[in-house]
C-alpha cells in the first residue's frame, strides 16, 4: 500500500519529502521530553531509565494512533506541566505514592476515551467561537516563544518576575563559559533561523536547530564552552560510552494502585489531570490546526474524533507503561510550519521516538539552547493568526486579546482558553450581543465551570 493511499498527500497539497522533513523537525523540537520527563518523574521516586523507555514508547504509540486514526501531523508525548503536577504536587506535596498518581492518570485516560466516543470533547471544540480559535493559535505562539526563551535562559527570574539574562554578571561570577555562552548561542540561533526563514530555505527550522547545536559543539571543542554537570553544563557531544541498551520498563510497568480510588482526594486529582489535559489538548488542536488551515468554514476540525481518541488511548497506555499524561504537543507547530499536513509527518516523528530508544545518546545531547530558536521562530509564525481576528468588533477582539495574553502570563494554554471563554460570554451578555452571536449553550456551561474552578480549586 502506497504512502499516497494511506495519507492522501496530493489531496493535502504536500509530498513525501516535505512530510519527512516536517516529522524530523517536530521530533527535534520535542526530543527534550526524553531527557526532561525522566528527570521530573524520578523526583517522585520513579526509575529514570524505565520512565525514559515509557516516554519513548508512549510517544510512539500515541503518535502512530494520531497518524492512522486522524491523518493529522500532530505528535503526542508525556506533557510538560502535567508531569510536574504529577511529581511535585500529587506525590511530593500531597504525599501520594507514584503508583497512586499513575492510577489517577489511568482513570483520566479511561474517562477521556468515553468522552471522545460520546462526542463531548468534539462539541466543546465546536462550541468555541472562530475568533477565539484564531486567538488560541496566536496565544500559543507567544507561549511557546516564552518557553523557548526560558529554556535558553534568555529570560530569567528577577525582582520584576522576568528580565533579560545578564552577560556582565556571568563574566563577573565566572559562569559565562558554562551558561552565558549558551545564551549567546541561542540568540545567534534565532538570527540564523530567521535569516533561513526569510531566504525560504527548505527545512529552515531544522537547519536552525542543527547549526546552533554544531556551533555549540565547536565552542566545547575549543574550550569556549566548558562542561560542568554541577552547574548544569553538560557535554554537547553524544555519549556512547555505555553502548546501546534500552532501559527496562519493568520498574514502572503496570504498577497501578487502586486502593484509594473511591477517596475524595483521588477524584480531585483525577479532575485536575482531566481539566488541564482536556483544554491543553483542545487548545493545541485549535491552534496548530488553525495555523495549518485545517479548520472548515465553521471552525470545525473534520477528523477531530480520531485525534481526541488517539490522545485518550495514549494517556491510558502511558499510565500502564509508567509515565504521566500523554498529550498532543504544541511543538507539532514546528512541523506544520515546515509544511507538514498529514499523518506521515506524525509517523516520521513517531518512528524517531522509537529509534531514540536505541540512539538515546544522540537525542539526549541536543541542548535546549539549540531547540529554543525553533520555538521562538514558530511562535512568530503562529502569532500571525491574530490577523484573522475581527478587530472591528470589540466583543470579539477583547476576549481574543485576553485569551492571548493569559497563556504566556499564566503559563498555561488551558488558562488562556478559560479566560477567553469567560470574557467572551460576560462581555457579549452584558452588551446585549449574545442572541445575535448565537452563543452555544455549551459555552455558557463552560464559562460557569471555569468560574467555579477558580473559586473552588
Amino acid at each position: 500500500m502506497s504512502l499516497e493511499k494511506v495519507f492522501h498527500l496530493k489531496e493535502n497539497h504536500t509530498d513525501v519529502k516535505t512530510e519527512v522533513l516536517a516529522g524530523v523537525t517536530t521530533f527535534m523540537t520535542m526530543a527534550y521530553i526524553l531527557a526532561v520527563n525522566p528527570s521530573i518523574l524520578s523526583a517522585a521516586g520513579m526509575d529514570s531509565g524505565a520512565v525514559f523507555t515509557a516516554t519513548a514508547v508512549s510517544a510512539l504509540l500515541g503518535t502512530l494512533c494520531m497518524a492512522l486514526m486522524a491523518n493529522y501531523p500532530f505528535v503526542l508525548a508525556p506533557g510538560m506541566g502535567l508531569n510536574a503536577y504529577f511529581a511535585y504536587t500529587v506525590v511530593l506535596q500531597m504525599g501520594y505514592s507514584w503508583e497512586m498518581a499513575l492510577t489517577a492518570v489511568f482513570a483520566e485516560g479511561i474517562i477521556f476515551i468515553i468522552l471522545s466516543l460520546t462526542n463531548v470533547r468534539e462539541r466543546i471544540f465546536n462550541a468555541i467561537p472562530m475568533n477565539l480559535k484564531h486567538s488560541v493559535s496566536a496565544g500559543i505562539g507567544i507561549y511557546i516563544a516564552f518557553i523557548g526563551m526560558q529554556n535558553a535562559k534568555i529570560v530569567v527570574d528577577s525582582t520584576t518576575l522576568v528580565s533579560f539574562y545578564s552577560f556582565k554578571a556571568s563574566v563577573q561570577n565566572g559562569t559565562f563559559s558554562t551558561e552565558g555562552i549558551t545564551v549567546l548561542l541561542a540568540l545567534i540561533g534565532i538570527l540564523i533561523s530567521a535569516i533561513l526563514l526569510v531566504k525560504q530555505v527548505k527545512g529552515n527550522i531544522l537547519w536552525g536547530i542543527l547549526i546552533t547545536w554544531i556551533l555549540g559543539i565547536i565552542c566545547q571543542l575549543t574550550g569556549i564552552y566548558q562542561v560542568n554537570p554541577d552547574a548544569g553544563a553538560y557535554s554537547l557531544l553524544p555519549d556512547f560510552s555505555n553502548g546501546i541498551a534500552i532501559p527496562s520498563m519493568a520498574p514502572t510497568f503496570m504498577k497501578l494502585d487502586f486502593s484509594k480510588v473511591f477517596s475524595l482526594d483521588f477524584f480531585a486529582i483525577v479532575f485536575a489531570f482531566l481539566f488541564v489535559d482536556l483544554f491543553d489538548t483542545l487548545g493545541t488542536l485549535i491552534g496548530v490546526a488553525s495555523k495549518a488551515d485545517m479548520l472548515d468554514k465553521e471552525g470545525r476540525l473534520p477528523k477531530i474524533r480520531g485525534a481526541l481518541l488517539s490522545d485518550a488511548l495514549a494517556t491510558t497506555a502511558g499510565a500502564v507503561f509508567g509515565t504521566s499524561t500523554v498529550t498532543t504537543f504544541v511543538e507539532s507547530a514546528s512541523g506544520v510550519a515546515e509544511g507538514g499536513r498529514t499523518g506521515l509527518t506524525a509517523t516520521v516523528a513517531g518512528i524517531l521516538f522509537g529509534l531514540s530508544l536505541f540512539l538515546s545518546p544522540i537525542f539526549l545531547a541536543i541542548p535546549s539552547f539549540a531547540t529554543a530558536p525553533a520555538l521562538i521562530v514558530v511562535g512568530f509564525l503562529m502569532i500571525s493568526s491574530m490577523l484573522k481576528v475581527d478587530f472591528d468588533d470589540f466583543t470579539e477582539a477583547i476576549p481574543a486579546y485576553i485569551g492571548v495574553i493569559a497563556m504566556p502570563f499564566m503559563y498555561s494554554i488551558s488558562e488562556g482558553i478559560a479566560m477567553g471563554i469567560i470574557s467572551y460570554v460576560v462581555i457579549n451578555v452584558v452588551c446585549g450581543r449574545a442572541k445575535e452571536k448565537k452563543i452555544s449553550p455549551l459555552l455558557y456551561v463552560l464559562a460557569v465551570l471555569f468560574v467555579l474552578k477558580y473559586i473552588m480549586l
